[in-house]
């Protein structure tokens, strides 16, 4: 390995450049694209709910149901049968006891699932933010701890994992475990859309600031993004980071999300942009750890910045301008993963 025990950083370039190419990645004929940045979020909370600690950290509903979705069915708007198959999970079949009209669902030519819940006779989309936020699943899902923040949950749902400190000083590891499949909706666009925000401040610290101060937009506001996330509690030391796709804990300023339908995932990648406060270069190799739902296309990283509140500024305000290259065997080329 490039890392193993005592070696130099010579060495380690020397193990990159012997046993990779370096690939420059483009789309639509444009080598530039956007970096933006994450980071794992610490909140306050408690395992009980309390007079403070009042929002759920959902796990996994009992009722949440997983289809597969054959590729000749991706985008297509057709009425399918859909059997329960047990443990959460389903399967389309001309035999199955339930109706499921691809319609209803939020799906594209790159779905691989259909997420949704039995009701009656019929295969329904799961719940949306909005009607989760409402009570929908209570008694449905396990709830892990209680937030303190609602904004903060929020952004912890967008980050896809993060900590929660109980008031004594325990932290609760929280990590992805599965979410209801609806598209990412920009609250920030939404926001500025409506005039309640200029655009240009509609960075995560902005939208915290006005939602404080607006507390009776809550709701709405909230509920322009019907994704939701569920959680699961990992195990091992509080200080690890978070676990990406590859199921790995990221390391800050050395990891990234892409869209592996473009990146490999695990492939090293040189990223060359820019600071998002100090404005100077920024040229790292980090590994492509890990992928989210809102980060799409080839020229496309989401770097993760690390844990805590000063990640958390900095990774907020990072939508920069960036050139990727992705490093990979020799001998092996970049290919395209519908």
């Amino acid at each position: 390995q490039a890392q193993r025990t005592g070696a130099s950083d010579a060495e380690a370039r020397q193990f990159f450049e012997r046993y990779f190419t370096a690939w420059q990645v483009s789309g639509n004929g444009r080598l530039d694209g956007t970096v933006t940045g994450y980071y794992e979020p610490v909140l306050t909370g408690d395992t009980r709910m309390n007079g403070r600690a009042r929002y759920p950290i959902y796990g996994l509903p009992a009722d949440l149901v997983s289809v597969p979705l054959p590729a000749s069915l991706r985008g297509s708007k057709a009425v399918v049968r859909v059997r329960a198959t047990g443990s959460g999970s389903g399967q389309i079949s001309p035999s199955g006891s339930h109706t499921a009209n691809l319609a209803d669902f939020p799906i594209t030519e790159r779905s691989s699932s259909l997420k949704g819940r039995f009701e009656g006779g019929r295969f329904v989309p799961y719940y949306t933010r909005a009607q989760i936020n409402s009570g929908a699943i209570n008694e449905r899902a396990p709830v892990l701890a209680y937030a303190d923040d609602p904004i903060e949950l929020f952004f912890m749902h967008i980050q896809g994992s993060g900590r929660l400190r109980t008031p004594d000083g325990r932290f609760v590891r929280l990590g992805f475990a599965d979410k209801n499949e609806h598209r990412y909706g920009s609250i920030g666009r939404y926001m500025a859309d409506k005039g309640y925000l200029p655009l240009g401040q509609t960075s995560m610290q902005g939208i915290k600031a006005y939602m404080k101060q607006n507390p009776g937009r809550l709701a709405e506001v909230l509920g322009q993004n019907p994704s939701y996330v569920f959680f699961r509690e990992l195990t091992g030391s509080s200080d690890s980071g978070p676990v990406g796709a590859l199921g790995t804990p990221l390391m800050g300023e050395y990891a990234g999300a892409i869209d592996r339908h473009y990146i490999t995932l695990g492939a090293p990648l040189f990223v060359a942009t820019a600071h998002p406060t100090t404005k100077k270069a920024l040229n790292r190799l980090i590994m492509a750890q890990d992928t989210g739902s809102a980060i799409k296309g080839a020229v496309r990283v989401d770097y993760f910045w690390g844990y805590g509140d000063e990640a958390g500024e900095v990774a907020g305000k990072m939508k920069t301008t960036g050139y990727v290259w992705q490093l990979l065997p020799n001998g092996m080329k970049p290919e395209y993963r519908p």
